[in-house]
């Protein structure tokens, strides 16, 4: 037991009672002793109790020693903040966890914090009952010296779209991902050590309860010594199309890839013996080939790429995709960013500071078959701010990708969202609501109010999309980072670190996709999603491996509708030949697969009229101006399927010169209509 020293600065004395308090090692201890009851401020001598705090409500995982507890009985009824966030811990760096009263029992996180005051310091807020007791809990999970901290009646609570609730589950080791590892459409959990894989199995929910209980089958599957272990980044996808995804481990100084037998009850561990300061990872088909690939950014060398042969077997590349020798690559997402149907690469840089290799980039995919520039300098995306990672999506449901860069740290820049003007970016952080989103290395898109706008989970708190390129910050009640999938399988999206935090969910309604690649590969990974609805217009998302900093989140795809009761049409734009499947008016409030190729054939979409002319023609292909396909995706195949042009109108005509002598077919896919016509080449 420890005295917690009262604090005061002159200013402050008016404002704040004067109660000496004590602070202590367990639960059991505060819960025996004396309480807090109202606002001061405090110092804690150092953080080395006994009783690490468990289940951790900040951002940022497991990784604690020691614990500090204090019990809260407050004498109102109100919103209560608590802050390090005070000029006395300049340079320390705290995180807080607030717990319901259940000493003895499983506690229910009520908020916490790891970053959101300045530098590393915290702010957390909850909302309390006057004679109810609560705890506090400090850890040592980056500090265990001293540090003041104040608590503050914070007025009003923010109501936040959704709310979320602690599970429990029985994961052991690291955890990294929420991905289906069974084949069975189901978001699992996955937990690593060196020498074990831990796979909680999704299964059926308790529906008795609000929100239905997530149930689990948990399993340890014993590997061989992996080299590397996931201390940075994981990735999942399935290298040798055998229906199970396989595992990336980023480490600290290599890679490592956990390959799954042919039921998915096994693993066989591979490691290069390169040199690999690994940071963000991820999978992707970078050459179009159908083969799954895999990224890895290199903190202190250029880039690494291991690109696969559909059988499991991959080839080592370095350079190509961010080559500054110093490194300083840390947060890699692949995106869709200028509607081309090819992925392209958005490097978020680490450390900051205006010198060459701390400056955020974007590689453009110059023709799809893994040849790259980086183009950020010209889209305004070059930015020297130390990011770690970035949020992308449509934020404003326009057809085209937008992105949330954030800061880890002020030093050198704030937080930018930046909108995409098809293909251009235009800065818009002033008046979106951004400027007080906490700092962090943790930035990941997704919609969990199911309104149809994407939100932004970023380090242990949530921006909701306001529909209006605004968003609202809530903390109260919210999840810390980690892998987000829906864990209860109610399309709902939920967040894993520790336990899974339950989004408690409203009546919205909302759509989840899975995809089955047939000659793309097997995830569908890099493939383009288009859902349209009465309310909401079109919504886009692309399939992708590795978001955010280091977790793995769900490849399965979740679309919100908001109050649409209806979908006229989902298209999937496949990442090899051009591949597009269209469903029409598909049930809503469930799980629609797709197997690549399975809803249209070229010929099932021969139309009449559509004219093309001349036809036969030696050079340009005209279309009758009817139709108006300004800025429509073309595709022209020969006459065994295969795709050999693809681009967009200009104007209503297509230059075919370079096409030898011979059959084709033209097919325009226009806002999830496809037409298609034959026209010979001479």
């Amino acid at each position: 037991m420890k005295k917690i020293l009262l604090t005061l600065s002159a200013i402050c004395i008016s404002a704040i009672s004067i109660n000496a308090q004590d602070s202590y090692d367990t639960c059991l201890d505060a819960s025996n002793g004396t309480a807090i009851t109202g606002p001061g401020i405090y110092s804690v001598a150092a953080v080395d109790g006994s009783q690490v705090p468990d289940p951790v409500c900040a951002d940022n995982g497991s990784g604690a020693t020691h614990g500090e507890w204090i019990k809260f009985t407050p004498t109102t009824t109100a919103y209560f903040v608590i802050s390090s966030d005070l000029p006395a811990n300049t340079g320390k760096d705290t995180r807080v966890h607030i717990y319901d009263d259940s000493c003895g029992g499983v506690f229910t996180c009520l908020g916490g914090d790891d970053d959101a005051g300045t530098g590393f310091l915290t702010v957390a807020g909850f909302s309390a009952v006057s004679g109810q007791s609560y705890y506090i809990a400090w850890d040592d999970k980056w500090d265990a010296t001293g540090f003041d901290f104040e608590l503050s009646e914070g007025g009003t609570p923010p109501t936040a779209p959704v709310t979320f609730v602690s599970q429990t589950v029985a994961a052991t080791g690291t955890d990294r991902a929420v991905v289906d590892m069974n084949n069975d459409q189901l978001d699992d959990l996955v937990s690593v050590t060196s020498t074990k894989i831990n796979i909680n199995y999704q299964q059926a929910p308790d529906t008795s309860t609000t929100p239905a209980t997530a149930v689990f089958n948990s399993v340890e599957i014993t590997t061989s010594t992996a080299d590397f272990t996931p201390s940075w980044s994981l990735a999942a996808g399935d290298l040798d199309n055998n229906g199970y995804n396989d595992l990336l481990y980023g480490g600290n100084t290599g890679v490592t890839f956990m390959i799954a037998n042919s039921n998915g009850t096994g693993y066989t561990e591979s490691s290069g013996p390169e040199y690999v300061f690994s940071q963000r990872s991820n999978f992707i088909d970078i050459d179009a080939d159908g083969n799954l690939d895999a990224f890895v950014c290199h903190d202190v060398d250029p880039n690494v790429y291991y690109m696969g042969d559909g059988a499991g077997g991959l080839t080592f590349n370095q350079g190509g995709l961010g080559d500054h020798p110093d490194g300083g690559n840390y947060g890699s997402v692949w995106i869709d960013y200028d509607n081309d149907r090819d992925m392209d690469l958005f490097l978020a840089k680490c450390r900051g500071g205006n010198v060459t290799h701390k400056i955020n980039e974007l590689w453009n995919n110059d023709n799809g078959s893994s040849s790259f520039s980086n183009i950020a300098p010209s889209l305004n995306l070059d930015d020297p701010i130390q990011t770690w990672s970035s949020a992308w999506a449509d934020f404003d449901n326009d057809g085209d990708m937008d992105v949330y860069v954030g800061a880890s740290n002020f030093t050198d820049g704030e937080h930018k969202l930046m909108r995409n003007d098809g293909g251009t970016f235009t800065d818009i952080s002033a008046g979106a609501g951004i400027t007080s989103a906490p700092t962090g290395i943790e930035n990941a898109p997704a919609d969990f109010d199911n309104d149809g706008f994407v939100d932004i989970l970023t380090n242990g708190q949530i921006l909701f999309n306001n529909g209006d390129s605004t968003f609202t910050l809530h903390s109260a009640n919210m999840p810390p980072s980690g892998p987000i999938g829906d864990l209860n399988d109610d399309g709902f999206l939920d967040v894993f670190n520790g336990n899974i935090r339950l989004n408690e969910g409203n009546s919205n309604n909302w759509l989840k996709i899975c995809t089955e690649g047939v000659e793309s590969n097997r995830n569908g990974i890099g493939a383009r999603i288009e859902i349209n609805s009465s309310g909401l217009g079109t919504q886009i998302r692309d399939v992708r491996s590795g978001e955010g900093f280091r977790y793995m989140s769900s490849l399965n795809t979740h679309f919100g509708l908001g109050t649409d009761t209806s979908i006229s049409s989902v298209t999937i734009y496949w990442p090899t030949n051009n591949n597009v499947d269209i469903i029409l008016n598909p049930t809503i409030n469930s799980t629609l697969c797709v197997t690549e190729g399975e809803t249209l054939s070229l010929e099932q979409s021969l139309v009449n009229d559509l004219i093309l002319y001349p036809n036969p023609t030696k050079g340009v292909l005209n279309l009758n101006a009817s139709y108006g396909f300004e800025n429509a995706l073309y595709t022209v195949f020969d006459m065994t399927g295969k795709s050999v042009m693809n681009s967009r109108f200009s104007t209503n005509s297509i230059d075919v010169s370079q096409l030898s002598a011979g059959n084709y077919i033209l097919r325009i896919i226009e806002r999830g209509l496809i037409k298609s016509q034959k026209f010979i080449k001479q």
